[in-house]
């Protein structure tokens, strides 16, 4: 039998304003390891993504992201602390417990990319992740 062993998979996240979406994410809490003109990597632990400098209205209005964290709250807390959604004009919806065993809330960047942040509920027996 061949490896077949992955090492990790990442989204190449469009954006309108590549300067405004860059600055949007490490307000987030993201890390840029890397950067041109076209693209950025980002990470934040073990969680990564190639944001890139494109955009087409159709593709963007139907992109979407999830990031699995330990603690749903903090983040939250993160995000109306650096008051995100007044700073980048972003949507952004409280946490709630979701019945697939999830609890999340939704933030939607600058160029609407609609981004699910959320942690496994404990004691749920078919949690995603």
């Amino acid at each position: 039998m061949q490896d077949m062993t992955t090492i990790e998979v990442k989204a190449f996240v469009p954006s309108r304003d590549f300067a405004l979406s860059k600055r949007f994410y490490q307000d987030l809490g993201f890390n840029i390891a890397w950067s041109s003109s076209e693209l950025a990597y980002l990470h934040h632990g073990s969680s990564s993504f190639l944001l890139q400098n494109f955009y087409v209205k159709e593709h963007a209005d139907n992109f979407m992201m999830h990031l699995l964290v330990e603690n749903v709250e903090a983040w939250w807390n993160h995000i109306q602390d650096n008051g995100l959604a007044t700073k980048y004009g972003v949507k952004v919806l409280p946490p709630a417990d979701r019945p697939w065993g999830i609890r999340d809330f939704v933030v939607v960047d600058p160029t609407g990319v609609l981004w699910r942040i959320g942690q496994n509920i404990t004691g749920t027996q078919e949690s995603a992740g």
